[in-house]
């Protein structure tokens, strides 16, 4: 089979390696595409503690595709099931995983695409944000995630007041349910602006979905008394400062929402199969820029570089 291998910063090489071999409870997929993650840019970039080059299909995490071959002890799965997983080599033709890590897809979804892993996230850090109606929610950063968490919380009945640097963000943003559109320009402006939306109590709940210093101190700057500040930003980029003595007068419950519990995110990949297979979301729209496999290095410079109308990368074999 074909798969992308990373062999320094900001290269890539096509291998021909063998076709790996599910074990007993391991199910094979012949893979119809994987999403291009955000997460993948700073190894793309080469730190220091970077290893090239990568395992073939290394870095791709959010595969969908059709069950090719399985196990001796797998029970459930068959051969032709279109399928989303969490595995791990998803920059390839095929990959393995677990069985018990892999989702089936309704007929509903046929010949859609469905990178299982960040719409089962996205579902994940919804449950943990626990938005209320009436409530009013920030969500900083409109990517792919912030996008569909502004779904889910204005079908939810928030008020969701959507911050982001990106005129064409903030039109989808709006699309996907905001009420209230924020320029992420200027620090003071922006806390200005939300004050003022909220009457001065700004908001019970934060999402903070960028990942960078900036966001997550506005991010505090922005939640109410007792109210709850949920870092769905991936922080891989080195340590950060938080303004403690804020955090302590305003009694903030701060939430961590990466999952790192498999069968939790396998739980969130089912609900967001449901949950796109009803219509309740769709993410269809913020699949922007599709690349063939052989051009992954493209794939991974849009994302780092976010061209006007870019919202997500996806990755064909």
């Amino acid at each position: 089979m074909r798969a992308t291998t990373l062999t320094g910063p900001g290269r890539i090489r096509i291998d021909e390696v063998p076709l790996p071999e599910p074990g007993d409870r391991q199910v094979r997929i012949r893979l119809e595409g994987c999403g291009v993650c955000a997460s993948n840019l700073v190894p793309w970039s080469g730190p220091d503690w970077m290893r090239f080059p990568t395992e073939p299909g290394g870095l791709g995490h959010e595969a969908w595709g059709v069950v090719d071959a399985v196990g001796p002890a797998v029970d459930g799965l068959r051969p032709g099931q279109r399928v989303a997983a969490l595995s791990y080599h998803g920059y390839s033709e095929y990959d393995l995983a677990e069985a018990d890590a892999v989702v089936p897809l309704p007929d509903a979804l046929a010949e859609k695409a469905f990178p299982g892993e960040p719409l089962g996230c996205t579902m994940n850090i919804f449950a943990r944000s626990q938005i209320e109606p009436g409530q009013t929610v920030a969500i900083i950063g409109i990517g792919f995630l912030g996008a569909l968490l502004t779904r889910l919380a204005s079908d939810a009945g928030a008020r969701v007041i959507a911050i982001s640097r990106r005129p064409f963000s903030l039109e989808i943003a709006k699309a996907y349910g905001a009420a209230e559109l924020v320029p992420m320009d200027d620090h003071q402006r922006i806390i200005d602006r939300v004050s003022e939306l909220t009457d001065g109590a700004f908001c019970p709940r934060v999402v903070e979905a960028v990942g960078k210093q900036w966001p997550l101190d506005l991010a505090a700057h922005l939640t109410a008394e007792r109210g709850r500040l949920v870092i769905a930003g991936y922080h891989q980029d080195g340590p950060r400062q938080v303004d403690m003595q804020l955090w302590n007068w305003r009694g903030l419950d701060v939430i961590n929402a990466h999952e790192r519990d498999p069968k939790v995110y396998v739980e969130g990949i089912r609900q967001a199969v449901a949950a796109v297979a009803a219509g309740r979301l769709d993410p269809e729209p913020l699949f922007t820029h599709r690349f063939p496999l052989d051009r992954l290095d493209e794939a991974l410079d849009a994302t780092r570089d976010r061209p006007d109308g870019f919202m997500k990368a996806l990755v064909t074999p």
